[in-house]
């Protein structure tokens, strides 16, 4: 999913989401996050079955993401979204999923 990539490459230009990823293991990092939106999407249960369930929230639990960091993931992901061709709709629907997510995962304040 060449979206990831393009994430990857947003997220390790911002000094602010680095720090969250593993400096020495961004490939890693990567791989698992292909692993979890195939999942999420409807693809192969490879990430349960490696990692246990997702537990999204809990797995960022010991990275300070504030809400300002929540929207820098965010703008990772419209940027990686906007840079290939998809379906508008498809598109939209990983927006909006982006939007979610970065907001559940907050968990300090700014």
């Amino acid at each position: 999913m060449a979206i990831v990539g393009r994430f990857f490459e947003s997220a390790k230009a911002d000094t602010e989401l680095s720090r969250v990823y593993p400096g020495d293991d961004w490939e890693g990092a990567e791989s698992r996050l292909l692993m979890f939106m195939e999942q999420y999407w409807g693809g192969p249960t490879t990430y349960s079955l490696i990692r246990g369930a997702p537990m999204l929230r809990m797995r960022h639990m010991p990275y300070r993401i504030t809400p300002l960091g929540a929207q820098r993931w965010a703008a990772c992901w419209h940027r990686a979204i906007g840079s290939v061709a998809l379906d508008p709709a498809d598109a939209e629907q990983l927006r909006a999923y982006a939007d979610r997510a970065s907001v559940f995962m907050i968990n300090a304040d700014g």
